[in-house]
Formats: C-alpha cells, sequence, structure tokens
C-alpha cells in the first residue's frame, strides 16, 4: 500500500507538516509511523515555549485539516492521527459484513483431506446389502427346488405306484373272474387293488376330488367282485351266468366310466404332478443363475475390501473379512452340492414312473424310488442354515469394518 493512501501516515504526514508549517515537498520521505521521538536538532515547532513536552500533539486550538474533495464520508483526514493500537481491517469491513449477513462461515474441507471413512462406509453399506440380497436369493431358489422333493417322496410318487398297483391286480382278477368256482386268486386281486386304493387316498392324490374320485372307484370294485360271484355260482353256460359276467365286465372297463378308465385318469394326474414337482423351469434357472452373480459380487466385494485395509491399515488380514468369504464359500458350496443330489434323485425318479410297471416291477420300483429321494427330507430341512447363514455372514462382516468405521468417525477432519 503506498504511503498517500494508509490513513496512518497521512496523519502523521499533516502533523508533521501543522508541526513545521508548511506541507511537505511532493515526494519527499514521510517520518516513520513508529511512534518514535522527533529528531532534538530539528526545528522547534512555534508552541515548544509553552511547557508541552516536544513529542506531544498539538493543542485543541489548532483547526483540524481540511477534508480533501471526493473522499468518502467517514473517512479518515489528513490531519487526524490514528487510534494507537489500531489498524484498519485489510478487507476493508468485509468480513464483518459478511459474518452479520450470512453468519458463521463453514471451514472449507482442504484439498487432500483423507477419504478413508467414506470408502469404508461405501464398503460397508455395499457388504451388508449385498449378503442380505444372497440370503434371499439363496433362499428362495433352493426351496425352488427341495420345497417339491418331500411332497414327492412322501406323496405323488407313492401314489403313482399305488395306482399302477390296483391297475395290475384289476388286470389279474379280470382274468380269474372267468373261472367256473370262486377262486382265491380272485378275491386276492381285489384284495391288493383295495388296498392299493386305501393307500393312495392316505397320499392325498388330486386333492379332494382325487379323494372322492377314489371313494367311488373303491366302490364300484366292490360292485364287479359281488357281480363276479355272482356269476360264478351260476351253472357254467348259463345265459344269467353271462349276464353276470358281462355286467361286472362293463363296471370294470367302460371307456367313460369304468373302473380303469377312472384309474387312468388319476394315474394321469399323478404323472403330471410328478413332472411338476421335479421340473427346473426358466425360473428356477433364472433364480440360480442370479444367485450364483450376486454371490459371485459378494466375494469380489470382501476380497477388494480385504485389499483395501491391507493398504490402508498395513494389515495383513481381517479375520471378520476371512471368516465371512470362508462361510460364504463353504454355504454355497454345500447347497449347490445338496441342489444337484436332489434334483438327480428327482429325475431319476421321474423316468422311474414314467414307464408303464407290472408285476415285480413295481415293487423294484418302489425300492429305487426310495433310494433316489432317501435323505432329501434332511437337505430340504437345510433351508433354514441359508438363513443362519446369511445372518452370520453380516455379522462377520459387520465386525470386520466396525473397528476402523468407529476410528474414523470420531477423527477430527
Amino acid at each position: 500500500m503506498s504511503p498517500d493512501r494508509d490513513p496512518a501516515r497521512r496523519g502523521e504526514r499533516g502533523y508533521d507538516a501543522h508541526a513545521s508549517g508548511s506541507e511537505p515537498a511532493a515526494g519527499a520521505p514521510l517520518a516513520p509511523a513508529t511512534g518514535a521521538r522527533p529528531d532534538p536538532g530539528a526545528a522547534m515547532p512555534p508552541h515548544a515555549g509553552t511547557g508541552a513536552h516536544p513529542g506531544a500533539p498539538p493543542a485543541e486550538s489548532h483547526a483540524a485539516a481540511p477534508v480533501r474533495s471526493g473522499a468518502p464520508a467517514g473517512a479518515p483526514g489528513p490531519g487526524t492521527v490514528p487510534q494507537e493500537g489500531r489498524r484498519a481491517p485489510a478487507d476493508g469491513g468485509l468480513g464483518a459484513v459478511a459474518r452479520v449477513l450470512g453468519g458463521r462461515r463453514r471451514p472449507r474441507p482442504a484439498p487432500g483431506a483423507s477419504t478413508t471413512a467414506h470408502e469404508l462406509a461405501v464398503r460397508h453399506r455395499l457388504l451388508l446389502a449385498l449378503s442380505a440380497l444372497l440370503t434371499l436369493s439363496l433362499f428362495v431358489s433352493y426351496e425352488g427346488v427341495h420345497g417339491d422333493a418331500d411332497p414327492l417322496r412322501t406323496s405323488s410318487a407313492p401314489a403313482v405306484l399305488s395306482i399302477d398297483t390296483a391297475l395290475y391286480a384289476l388286470g389279474e382278477a379280470e382274468q380269474d373272474a372267468g373261472a367256473a368256482t370262486p377262486t382265491s386268486d380272485f378275491q386276492k386281486q381285489i384284495s391288493v387293488a383295495a388296498q392299493s386304493l386305501a393307500a393312495a387316498a392316505g397320499d392325498d392324490v388330486g386333492g379332494p376330488s382325487g379323494r372322492q374320485a377314489l371313494q367311488t372307484v373303491a366302490a364300484l370294485i366292490t360292485v364287479y367282485a359281488v357281480k363276479v360271484q355272482q356269476a360264478q355260482l351260476q351253472p357254467a353256460g348259463s345265459a344269467l351266468r353271462q349276464a353276470y359276467l358281462s355286467y361286472a365286465t362293463s363296471i370294470l372297463t367302460d371307456q367313460g366310466s369304468g373302473i380303469l378308465a377312472r384309474l387312468k385318469v388319476l394315474q394321469k394326474q399323478q404323472r403330471a404332478a410328478v413332472h411338476r414337482q421335479t421340473s427346473f423351469g426358466p425360473l428356477l434357472w433364472l433364480g440360480w443363475a442370479a444367485t450364483l452373480v450376486i454371490a459371485l459380487a459378494l466375494a469380489g466385494c470382501l476380497l477388494e475390501t480385504q485389499l483395501f485395509l491391507r493398504r490402508r491399515f498395513r494389515r495383513r488380514y481381517n479375520r471378520g473379512l476371512l471368516a465371512a468369504g470362508a462361510l460364504l464359500a463353504a454355504g454355497l458350496a454345500v447347497t449347490l452340492l445338496f441342489t444337484v443330489w436332489t434334483h438327480q434323485g428327482m429325475t431319476d425318479t421321474r423316468q422311474l414312473l414314467d414307464r408303464r410297471l407290472t408285476g415285480p416291477a413295481i415293487t423294484d420300483a418302489g425300492r429305487e424310488t426310495a433310494a433316489h429321494l432317501a435323505h432329501t427330507g434332511f437337505r430340504a430341512s437345510a433351508a433354514g442354515g441359508i438363513l443362519i447363514g446369511g445372518v452370520l455372514v453380516m455379522a462377520l462382516a459387520e465386525t470386520g469394518l466396525r473397528r476402523h468405521i468407529d476410528e474414523y468417525r470420531f477423527r477430527p477432519r
């Protein structure tokens, strides 16, 4: 700032000019504004004989220097002496005005401020979100496969085998119905058919409508057995015998309402239920594909967070994140293995039940079906473990990052 613009120096110059009785020449150096006493060898001012101190300011009788034209109102004049210890603000007073009008200004963050707290928070939220999403997706996909395994093992497959057994027994009974006298083989086959239908009804074949159809078939089998017995009591070759046998055959083989036709409809319905329970449709493929993608994303996020912590905090391993990654890998491997085993067993069961089974083949098919669907109930119950495992993964990720997050939360920025 030039000496002519400094109020303090203008005041000192005015004082010197007033004390000497003349204005300083243009370009002459001004006295320094340090508060030092005047040089004793200099000319004494006119009021030196009044007893005033050599460095004292002029008396009040002297008129103040006139204000320069063009100076703003309130600006110090050329002869005004500034108060000792006060300086004009460097910003011309704008800072005080800004504080009054806009309140206290917030400090700006330094250009090189640390972003560790933000990066930790982002990774923390991402790990928790991916863990929750993976848990939900894996649970739904797992249930989509294993949820039908137990009904297939306990209901659908046994019902198909029971209906096959009833059809085979009724076919054998039809061959024994033409005997001259009642035989034990006929009664045995009728008993087998009735027991098979009772077993199918216990397996809840087709719901309420299926049970009603089975009750109707059981009643028709009773009527069929009675007519055959009445025919066998008649003399051979008699018209009454032929009438009884013809009526019994119509009950058994009628295309619209016969016993065999009704049983074949139920058999078709049960095989359709087996196909529906053992199919791996587009929705399941989509669900498992999404599950694998989310699992890979979560694994990559765990690995990247581990590397980030190693670079930033110089820690070789984070136990919480390592445990979460190990639990993720183990849980996903177990669920995939259980799903492959269950689906393969269900596929083999469907292929076995699609064939026409007769005689001893029905018994063999029952044993093979039980072997294919063994332990499916245990594997289906593992769905609850998926929820527990998901909560554990989230807890381990939280534990692994919480200490660092708390450390940066209370650190001054």
